[in-house]
């Protein structure tokens, strides 16, 4: 059969630009998907995705007019209900052949024409068919109606179109944008589907002011990404649009020249490439007194109000220029220069006015307002929480550090939110933190102390960076901890996909700094020091909180490339200091590598369920009631190996620790070829018990071996 390419493109009014990318890969993934369900497209069929701020299309290599015919096969009835002991076709046999069009005048014939098979259960009667393959028109109406409904849209609107038929009138239509055209093309031919009130044609619009000619015709579904491109002035491509974008940026900044570049930012980037058709990158200035306002003000007036592109020196350091991509390519540029430039100094201005406001009131004096601030109706003021956070904060620090360290987490942890409170911060949210640190060394604290207000939020996402001092990295636990601790106090937990409260990213906060700064603080304690801070507020939630802690971790490191046992062996002792958890597992993965593991962990396995049978055993033996050799054997073992490996695990050296312990192999494989446990002497019973348990406890210092049994 020939084949043609096809497109289908849908030409609509701007689309919201943060979800304009996926919303060009769900349209054309789901179209071509739907083609190959039906047999009009094939695996080696390619789609091209095209997304601009005013279209989605898709273009598709190698489609058939027409999908060849299938062979079916459908499964009517048990043998036992479709046809008598005779043989003879019941009356709801010849009822279902009716219904599939089956000539029945003929009940002996119809039955000769079925297959018998066992359906898995019973023997049934089976129908074969040919099913005609679907047209073009018809499974491209079916693929465009799949592929409209799986778009991720964002928020749908409401419209209205008029009518077309006899009576006049207006029906309603639900998309994300109001929809102007349709264009379906099997190469040079017209498929008239239909969606959205529009049918299928070959015509669309270029660029609203650059365009050639308007409308733009289409003669065939291959000249798409020319027509638009040379006589509609639109690159529909977005992957092509962003790459043009990096590409004008990068020689725009050369043209500034001494070193400077373009912000990265990739969120901007693609939002960017959603809101232009055909991008023209421009030098724009602003006055260079606004420099003296912290960068990451200007930054974001910048990125975020204006979607501009701030240049950066060599330093990193924020210069007076910065990109702007328009949509439009004008001869003389000074007019479009000028009017961004206008655009951008009243902001900067808002900026620089916030900044020298705030300045005026120390961190301190702004303090009590926190009392004024609600934090949760449970929970209190952001006044409350600051003191539990002190608090908090105070307790980990003498741990950790003695009073000096103390002392200034807890001055850190009293002035960490007071920026909430600023002009700065109450225009740009984002900013919460950074303003700390700016106004706390403005009133003349130490940069540590200042540092620290800023990035005790800190990590603040997946891979973000830890606190880069003490001082903020006890905040930031102590602030972590207060949330953990009071949410779950109060019944406040995640369910599902719903976090509110973001607890899932605070618990891997903790874990992150307890593990990578290796902190000597244990879980356990921790949670049991927070609980005093909140009165009566709140119940004791800390075992829920700490399964939700040690479940984070666990798929923390799974996720790092651990396996599932080894991950579970180690988390099967909920260890105390986290910081070692690093350490357990790669001394388990060496362990699982010695030709002994398996059967240590199989026997770990079989002393484990024995002592759960026992119920409380005592770790003591009696060496006068050792009677077998294999016992003698292996408590001589114990005698030798187990000292130095306990030697060996006290020093940290889990690794060697275990590997000590693969020794005993063969004495414990003897022990339970030749000796009976349970005894039916008493004496002889508990003693063969505490043998076991001695071994068991010696054995599963590091990790739960019995875990990596098969």
């Amino acid at each position: 059969m020939t084949t043609q390419n096809l497109l289908v493109e849908l030409f609509v009014e701007e689309l919201p630009p943060k979800a304009l990318n996926k919303l060009g890969e769900s349209f054309a993934g789901t179209l071509i998907e739907q083609l190959r369900v039906q047999g009009l497209a094939g695996a080696d069929s390619k789609v091209t995705a095209y997304a601009s701020p005013r279209r989605l299309a898709a273009h598709v290599t190698g489609v058939l007019a027409q999908a060849g015919d299938k062979a079916v096969q459908q499964k009517l009835m048990p043998v036992a209900v479709g046809l008598d002991a005779a043989g003879n076709a019941s009356a709801a046999l010849l009822k279902r052949l009716q219904a599939l069009g089956v000539d029945v005048s003929d009940p002996h014939a119809a039955v000769a024409a079925l297959k018998q098979a066992s359906d898995g259960k019973v023997q049934a009667l089976f129908y074969d068919s040919v099913a005609k393959g679907a047209s073009l028109q018809a499974g491209l109406q079916k693929a465009l109606e799949e592929a409209l409904a799986k778009l991720p849209i964002p928020k749908v609107m409401q419209y209205q179109l008029e009518t077309d038929c006899e009576l006049p009138g207006w029906s309603s239509v639900n998309f994300v944008r109001p929809a102007h055209s349709l264009i379906a093309l099997h190469g040079a031919a017209v498929v008239p589907i239909k969606a959205l009130g529009l049918t299928g044609g070959n015509t669309t619009q270029g660029h609203r002011f650059e365009a050639k000619v308007s409308p733009l015709v289409l003669a065939h579904a291959d000249h798409y990404d020319a027509v638009l491109k040379n006589d509609g002035a639109v690159i529909a491509s977005f992957a092509e649009r962003r790459a043009e974008i990096v590409r004008q940026l990068q020689a725009a900044a050369a043209q500034v020249g001494g070193g400077v570049r373009p912000i990265e930012d990739e969120a901007l980037l693609d939002e960017v490439t959603a809101l232009v058709e055909r991008p023209n990158v421009l030098i724009c200035e602003f006055e260079k007194q606004f420099l003296g306002v912290p960068q990451e003000c200007l930054i974001l007036t910048m990125k975020a109000n204006q979607k501009y592109f701030p240049l950066l020196d060599g330093e990193g350091k924020l210069t007076h220029q910065f990109l702007v991509v328009s949509n439009i390519t004008p001869d003389d540029a000074s007019a479009v220069i000028g009017g961004n430039e206008r655009v951008v100094r009243p902001r900067l201005a808002d900026a620089k006015f916030f900044f020298d406001q705030d300045r005026k009131k120390t961190l301190e004096s702004r303090v009590q307002g926190l009392s004024k601030v609600v934090y949760h109706n449970k929970l209190g003021t952001q006044g409350e929480r600051m003191a539990r956070v002190c608090a908090i904060a105070q307790a980990i620090g003498q741990q950790l550090g003695g009073d000096a360290l103390a002392h200034q987490a807890q001055l850190a942890a009293r002035l960490a939110k007071t920026d909430l409170l600023t002009d700065m911060v109450g225009e740009f949210p984002e900013l919460q933190g950074i303003m700390g640190t700016y106004y706390a060394k403005n009133d003349g604290l130490s940069d540590d102390v200042a540092n620290a207000i800023g990035e005790h939020y800190r990590p603040r996402f997946a891979g973000d960076e830890l606190p880069s001092n003490r001082i903020g990295l006890v905040v930031a636990l102590a602030d972590k901890l207060e949330t953990l601790v009071g949410m779950f106090g109060i019944g406040n937990m995640p369910t599902g996909d719903k976090d509110p409260f973001a607890l899932r990213r605070h618990a891997l906060g903790v874990i992150r700094m307890l593990i990578e700064k290796d902190l000597a603080l244990g879980l356990p304690d921790l949670l049991a020091l927070c609980l005093p801070v909140f009165g009566d507020k709140i119940t004791d939630a800390s075992s829920a909180l700490s399964d939700f802690i040690y479940e984070r971790l666990s798929g923390s490191l799974r996720e790092q490339g651990f396996s599932a046992q080894e991950v579970d062996a180690v988390m099967a002792l909920r260890p105390d200091r986290l910081g070692q958890v690093g350490q357990c597992l790669s001394a388990v993965r060496a362990f699982a590598a010695l030709p002994e593991s398996p059967a240590l962990a199989a026997a770990n396995k079989r002393i484990s369920n024995i002592l759960k049978k026992a119920g409380e055993v005592d770790a003591h033996v009696n060496p006068l009631l050792l009677q077998e050799d294999a016992e003698k054997n292996l408590y001589a073992a114990m005698q030798k190996l187990l000292p130095e490996s306990q030697a060996q695990f006290q020093a940290g050296d889990y690794t060697a620790s275990l590997q000590t312990l693969a020794a005993l192999h063969s004495p414990v494989d003897a022990f339970f070829d030749d000796v009976m446990v349970n005894a039916e002497a008493m004496d002889l019973r508990l003693n063969r018990q505490g043998l076991l348990k001695s071994l068991h406890v010696a054995m599963n210092r590091v990790a739960d071996l019995s875990r990596l049994a098969a």
